[in-house]
């Protein structure tokens, strides 16, 4: 029973920054289908980071600057998007899903030319890291709690408070659902729609790295799995609020750790096992896509 609370939590955790991301996208009226991709550029970030990290580097050092790192990866890969969508006009679906695509092939040459500098021989597309993950877990009775956990967390009152409490929320869903109106009133959308695409690929580039610094010990541009997708889910299953998102992601954390758990008893055909949180996320998407209103 810990180790399933601990790998719903963790994944859960990863899905609902991802989420929290997609929430501020969505409220002004950009909507990120390339949150996978940007996962993809995080993850990259933050495991380069570890990559290059001294041995003895204090905790409070590493767990920063990897972060910090993978929210800038991240963020920076979004701005493609921004850009596509905001000042081009741009179909943002088709940019969307365009990101993903490119950013899993962008990484494995990234990574690939990197390991090729250090060695010609190394033609993998894997970056590993062991000791300096350590940093990221503490042991709590048997309990592996992983910062990413409280950062989610925290992050979740952030943002419910920055998106229903504050001036520049109520500005934020006015560019989403009345740009126009917004517009007349002196608010500048475009400025406003590219701070929320800028702030859905930090949060974004977060939960990309927290996969690969908290979950395992190697970087691979495919480790993200569709993790991406399913947070989109739990976006538009929690109808597109943060607390909505939340229990959306929770939902696809537990069956992604009962993935883990039942799996590893070799009792069910892995196969089988691994198509729980999938199956879950179209039943859930059939049933609640139709009542979530777009914002």
């Amino acid at each position: 029973m810990t180790l399933l609370l601990q790998y719903m939590l963790m994944f859960a955790s990863v899905l609902l920054l991802v989420a929290l991301g997609g929430c501020f996208s969505e409220h002004s009226g950009v909507i990120n289908i390339g949150l996978e991709g940007i996962m993809v550029f995080g993850a990259l970030g933050g495991a380069l980071m570890m990559k290059y990290m001294p041995d003895g580097t204090a905790v409070v050092v590493v767990i920063l600057l990897t972060t910090l790192m993978a929210m800038i990866f991240g963020m920076l890969y979004s701005l493609l998007l921004a850009v596509a969508a905001i000042n081009f006009k741009a179909d943002q679906t088709l940019v969307g899903t365009a990101m993903n695509l490119l950013g899993t092939a962008a990484a494995t040459v990234i990574v690939k030319a990197i390991n090729i500098a250090e060695d010609v021989s190394n033609l993998s597309s894997a970056i590993t890291y062991i000791n300096v993950k350590k940093a990221f877990l503490v042991d709590i009775n048997g309990f592996e709690f992983n910062w990413f956990m409280l950062m989610a967390a925290m992050l979740l009152v952030i943002s419910y408070v920055l998106l229903y409490k504050t001036r520049f929320g109520l500005r934020l869903q006015a560019c989403g659902e009345h740009p126009q109106a917004a517009d007349t009133l002196g608010v500048n959308v475009s400025l406003v729609r590219y701070i929320c695409v800028a702030l859905s690929g930090f949060l974004a580039g977060l939960g990309g790295a927290s996969i690969t610094l908290a979950t395992v010990s190697v970087y691979r541009p495919s480790i993200v799995i569709g993790q991406g997708f399913i947070a989109i889910a739990a976006v538009i299953f929690g109808k597109f609020k943060p607390q909505g998102a939340m229990l959306g992601c929770i939902l696809f954390g537990f069956c992604n750790g009962l993935k883990v758990v039942v799996g590893s008893s070799g009792s069910i055909p892995v196969n089988i096992i691994s198509m729980i949180p999938y199956v879950v996320t179209i039943v859930a998407l059939i049933l609640f896509v139709g009542k979530a209103h777009v914002p």
